[in-house]
């Protein structure tokens, strides 16, 4: 088994990829949001090989002062590269909105602060007629370790079909600073979260368990036999289960000749 990927090879698909799909809509212009992880800086590193640094624009978006080493991380990022930069404290719109709905739940409020982030992408994108650049990887995608309509919500996704650690080779390949490669991975939702620790499992057992099931079509027995823990096979197959919605366009009831989803599916559906 192996998810040791082709970097140089992937660039030039990924790269590829933003150009033509952004092209196709005849947008010049990406946006992303800028964490100061991994994915994100990746994602940055591509955008602006494959569009210019002039034509990528990377919104950072802390949650008042908290992960100040974070927002310093996603700066740097923007210098190395040279792309248009913005700093948008999101803490306002959140606290507003849970002084009227208070809740200690920090999912729900993590949650709305992932959509927060979304909203003003959205905004931006469309004061700068640039298309919104994904930065979930195939791990968080399958497993459903993100937000619908937050973190998840893009125009095109560049990084879905890497898994988390071919994603951390694509850095090393990349140039990303290795302060951003080793750190912990977070969601930068409050205080202390971890995605491993949240999940329960590490990235490195996650993409090795999932490059069976999903990659290769193994059965959850055969992927047992090779030595994994029964609980964390499991587990991740009923996340997967759960987390179908996030993976779907919502489905819409079937009554006409021609339904979108269901028929109208392909451009020369178009007619022209």
């Amino acid at each position: 088994m192996t998810l040791t990927i082709d970097c140089e090879f992937a660039v030039k698909i990924l790269t590829t990829f933003i150009r033509g799909e952004l092209a196709k809509f005849d947008f010049k212009k990406g946006i992303l949001g800028l964490s100061g992880g991994l994915d994100s800086s990746v994602g940055a590193f591509l955008a602006a090989r494959a569009l210019g640094p002039k034509n990528v624009l990377g919104l950072i978006m802390p949650y008042g002062e908290s992960f100040g080493g974070d927002i310093e991380d996603a700066r740097d990022v923007a210098r190395v590269l040279k792309i248009r930069s913005a700093v948008i404290d999101i803490a306002p719109m959140v606290d507003a909105y849970f002084e009227r709905y208070p809740t200690p739940d920090q999912v729900r409020r993590g949650n709305k602060m992932a959509r927060e982030r979304m909203a003003i992408l959205y905004d931006h994108s469309a004061r700068e007629k640039a298309l919104i650049l994904g930065t979930s990887n195939k791990t968080e995608i399958l497993i459903g370790y993100g937000t619908i309509h937050g973190d998840m919500a893009c125009a095109i996704n560049p990084l879905g079909d890497l898994f988390k650690t071919q994603v951390r080779q694509m850095a090393a390949h990349l140039g990303v600073p290795e302060r951003i490669r080793t750190k912990l991975p977070t969601a930068g939702l409050w205080a202390g979260q971890t995605d491993e620790g949240e999940i329960g499992l590490t990235y490195a057992e996650i993409d090795r368990i999932l490059y069976h099931l999903v990659d290769e079509r193994e059965s959850k027995t055969e992927v047992i036999a090779r030595g994994f823990s029964r609980a964390h096979v499991e587990k991740l197959i009923s996340m997967i289960e759960r987390s179908e919605f996030k993976r779907q366009m919502p489905p819409i009831a079937k009554i006409s000749a021609r339904t979108v989803g269901h028929d109208f599916l392909y451009p020369y559906d178009w007619n022209k």
